[in-house]
C-alpha cells in the first residue's frame, strides 16, 4: 500500500477536517487522478519517436499510455485530422499515489536549479498542472537509452472546490511549492 495514501488518510484528512470545519470526511479534498501527457509534433515526421515516448512514459508511470490524435487539421503545421501527435496516461489508485510520491520526493528535487514549483498554476477549481522540461528527472529513465529529451505535462486533479483548498492539500502531501 502506498505510503502517501497512508499519510493522507491518517494525518492530512483529520487535520484538514479540524482546521477547515468540514462536517464530513467526504468533504475533505482528495486526489482523483493524475494525467501525464507528452505532446510530440515530431511524430509527424518520425514514427519511431512515438514508440520511444510510449516506452518512456510506460517506464515512468508503470502503465501503458494511449496515443493521442489530432482533432482537426492545421495546414500551417502540416497536421491532418487523425494524425498521431502524442501520448497520455491517466493514473488512479495505487499507481497514482506511487507516481505522486516519486514526483514530489525524487523527480522534482532532481531538476537543475530547483527552488520549488510555482503556486500559481492552479486552474480555479483546485486542479494543478506543471510541466517538466525533461523525462530524465525520473530515475527510472536510463540516460543512455533515450533517443531525445522530451518534456511532459502533469495534471493533478483533486476534489477541491477552490485553488486555496487544492494548494493546502498538495502542500500537506509534500508538494515542494516555492514562496508562500
Amino acid at each position: 500500500m502506498p505510503r502517501m495514501r497512508d499519510l493522507y488518510r491518517e494525518q492530512i484528512v483529520p487535520a484538514l477536517q479540524r482546521e477547515r470545519n468540514y462536517r464530513n470526511v467526504m468533504e475533505v479534498p482528495r486526489l482523483v487522478k493524475i494525467v501525464v501527457n507528452v505532446g510530440m509534433g515530431e511524430a509527424l515526421q518520425n514514427a519511431k519517436a512515438l514508440d520511444a515516448a510510449v516506452g518512456d512514459i510506460t517506464t515512468i508511470t508503470g502503465q501503458k499510455p494511449i496515443v493521442t490524435r489530432a482533432r482537426r487539421s492545421i495546414s500551417t503545421f502540416k497536421l491532418r485530422e487523425g494524425n498521431q501527435i502524442g501520448v497520455k496516461v491517466t493514473l488512479r489508485g495505487d499507481r497514482m499515489w506511487d507516481f505522486f510520491d516519486r514526483l514530489c520526493n525524487i523527480a522534482l528535487p532532481r531538476q537543475r536549479d530547483f527552488h520549488g514549483i510555482s503556486p500559481d498554476a492552479f486552474d480555479g477549481r483546485g486542479n494543478y498542472s506543471l510541466g517538466l522540461r525533461e523525462q530524465l528527472a525520473f530515475p527510472e529513465i536510463d540516460y543512455d537509452k533515450i533517443d531525445r529529451i522530451r518534456g511532459l505535462e502533469i495534471t493533478i486533479v483533486t476534489t477541491a472546490k477552490t485553488d486555496e483548498e487544492g494548494f493546502e492539500l498538495l502542500r500537506r502531501l509534500g508538494m515542494p511549492f516555492r514562496g508562500r
